[in-house]
Parts: C-alpha cells; sequence; structure tokens
C-alpha cells in the first residue's frame, strides 16, 4: 500500500495507528495504549482505510506515470 501523499509504503500500522492515535504498541494482533491496555480495533475501519488509501493512491496513476 503506498501513501498516496507522501509516495511512500504504508503499512497496517501506520493505518492503525492513523485510525486510533491512542495505540503506541502494535504486537501481532494485539494493539496496545501507553499504559499497556489493549486498544479494540474494528477492522471493518481498517479495511476501509485500506480500500479508501489505495483508490485515491489508483486514482492518481495518470499523473504519476506521465512523462
Amino acid at each position: 500500500m503506498y501513501d498516496p501523499i507522501g509516495g511512500r509504503v504504508m503499512d497496517s500500522h501506520t493505518i492503525i495507528r492513523s485510525l486510533y492515535p491512542e495505540v503506541v504498541v502494535i504486537r501481532g494482533d494485539g494493539a496496545f495504549d501507553a499504559s499497556g491496555n489493549p486498544v479494540t480495533l474494528d477492522q471493518t475501519k481498517v479495511d476501509a482505510e485500506v480500500a479508501r488509501l489505495q483508490a485515491e493512491y489508483d486514482s492518481q496513476a495518470y499523473a504519476r506515470n506521465r512523462q
């Protein structure tokens, strides 16, 4: 997944942290706040954000590929 704004690769951790700013640690399938408490992630929200960012990136293909 590419960041449509910065052009860098975005991973699921970056997306989770953007949706859940309280998350400071991601281990395996778990996300935790600064106190070590688990943060419940909504996979539907994560998937929707991935799809949104991918669609935005894909929509700019012409501009990126233009010589």
